[in-house]
């Protein structure tokens, strides 16, 4: 994940902080020098970071932080706070047109992933939406850029519109007539892009925008280049008027800067970030529930719209009863690992949860194969052993191995990580996790975060 170096060097420092009790003015300084360093590593804009440290040390030297009965948790706030604001303080939302099709018009740097990002977008707007999306190939000059539209075009299901090699003006101008004739809500552009900017890719975007007044420009940048990502929306904004950001790779190694920067750099918000490969991996963008991930608070709320997306109501309901009696038995665990490889990838959802609680969760659990493994080990057991695993002795494990052809090692790992889900789902019905639906989840934390999306 993005952010993670940060995410650990802030911990550690607000960990310290926590060790002192009582806090003086000394102690808040030498802290937030960490805090200036770990976003400088983190390749936050010199500026950025400057005028961050300045607003958050303004704040915690103040007598209420200092002479409060926990200050470090105080500071904690402070800084969520802060960085909240820092990337935009809400997420911002996109102008769909009330009248005619919704023009959105991508651009960025060649590289940024303009093509399948924009497709991921229209895949969003259907299954998010309802919106009947047409994707417009203008990029006449990157080779296969068309058919690298088309492919992903036909893997979504989206129709995709296309003119050859011609003028890339005249193509969004026809595009938006047929999408006006055929019933497309929405058109998304898929314009050139360039290895840098120069003036005749702008002069081409341009062109198209005061041809076909896009009700929205988005810029598409790469989170991994960094510093690259928040001089090229400046560039972009200064010369065309970009209305948002659509942050790409965000589930990479990056360090995170382009985040934290692009909005205090340009005024833009960032409105949408794709979060991995798979055509279905990109949401929108909310400051409030990053800056929680970032300080190791998690993101329950995006853990719960997953969570909604893939459970049974009636399994769910069921499986609720069992954890309440503390019956949560082996076939359980392989119903719900199940449910969470159809989430997605089990690293980002671990990333979503509070504290050390994620790094019980092992993604290679999620791996299909692994996951045979285990169904076959299960398989192997008799009902009385799937119910009690407590009663699995060395001799019943021996000749679980042999019926599914495996080694009692393998089934001592899936007794281990059926130990670490139960300790998730105790949590759980004490309260600390109650609302992932599907896995013990509540009716009353479903409608919590139906709430917080409505508002």
């Amino acid at each position: 994940m993005a952010f993670e170096g940060l995410s650990e060097k802030l911990n550690a420092t607000f960990k310290r902080l926590r060790g002192k009790g009582r806090l003086t003015e000394a102690d808040v300084r030498a802290g937030m020098r960490e805090v200036r360093m770990a976003l400088l590593e983190a390749d936050v804009s010199y500026k950025v970071v400057k005028d961050f440290v300045a607003q958050v040390t303004e704040r915690c030297v103040g007598s209420d932080v200092l002479d409060s009965l926990t200050p470090a948790q105080q500071i904690i706030k402070i800084v969520n706070e802060e960085l909240t604001a820092l990337m935009g303080g809400t997420n911002a939302k996109l102008a769909f047109a009330s009248k005619g099709p919704t023009v959105i018009m991508m651009v960025g740097l060649q590289g940024a992933g303009k093509t399948t990002n924009g497709a991921k977008l229209a895949g969003f707007f259907r299954r998010q939406y309802g919106k009947r999306p047409l994707l417009v190939a203008c990029d006449v000059y990157r080779p296969a850029a068309i058919t690298q539209l088309q492919v992903v075009g036909k893997q979504l299901d989206i129709p995709v519109f296309e003119m050859g090699q011609g003028d890339p003006v005249e193509i969004a101008q026809e595009a938006v007539r047929y999408a006006r004739d055929h019933g497309n809500d929405t058109v998304l552009l898929d314009t050139a892009g360039r290895l840098h900017v120069d003036e005749a890719l702008m002069d081409e975007l341009r062109r198209i925008k005061a041809t076909v007044h896009p009700n929205e420009i988005l810029l598409v940048v790469d989170a991994m280049t960094g510093q690259d990502a928040v001089n090229a929306a400046s560039a972009f904004d200064e010369a065309l008027g970009i209305d948002g950001v659509l942050l790409t790779k965000l589930d990479g190694d990056a360090r995170g800067g382009a985040a934290l920067s692009i909005r205090a750099a340009t005024g833009k918000p960032i409105k949408f970030v794709g979060t991995g490969e798979k055509l279905d991996m990109i949401d929108h963008f909310h400051p409030d529930r990053m800056a929680s991930r970032i300080l190791g608070m998690g993101d329950m709320l995006s853990l719960i719209e997953k969570a909604e997306q893939q459970y049974d109501e009636a399994q769910a309901k069921k499986l609720e009863e069992k954890l309440r009696k503390n019956r949560f038995t082996l076939a359980d665990y392989l119903d719900q690992m199940e449910q969470l490889g159809n989430m997605g990838d089990l690293s980002q959802l671990a990333d979503m949860l509070p504290g050390n609680m994620g790094k019980g969760l092992d993604a290679s659990q999620i791996d299909e194969r692994k996951l045979a493994r285990q169904k076959a080990i299960i398989q192997s057991m008799t009902p009385l052993e799937r119910e009690n695993p407590q009663v699995l002795n060395a001799s019943r494990k021996r000749r679980i191995a042999a019926g599914c052809g495996l080694e009692v090692s393998d089934v001592n790992r899936l007794l281990k990580s059926f130990e670490m889900m139960q300790q998730m789902t105790k949590a759980m019905t004490r309260g600390n996790f109650r609302g992932i639906p599907g896995m013990g989840g509540s009716s009353k934390m479903r409608n919590f975060g139906r709430k917080k999306r409505l508002k």
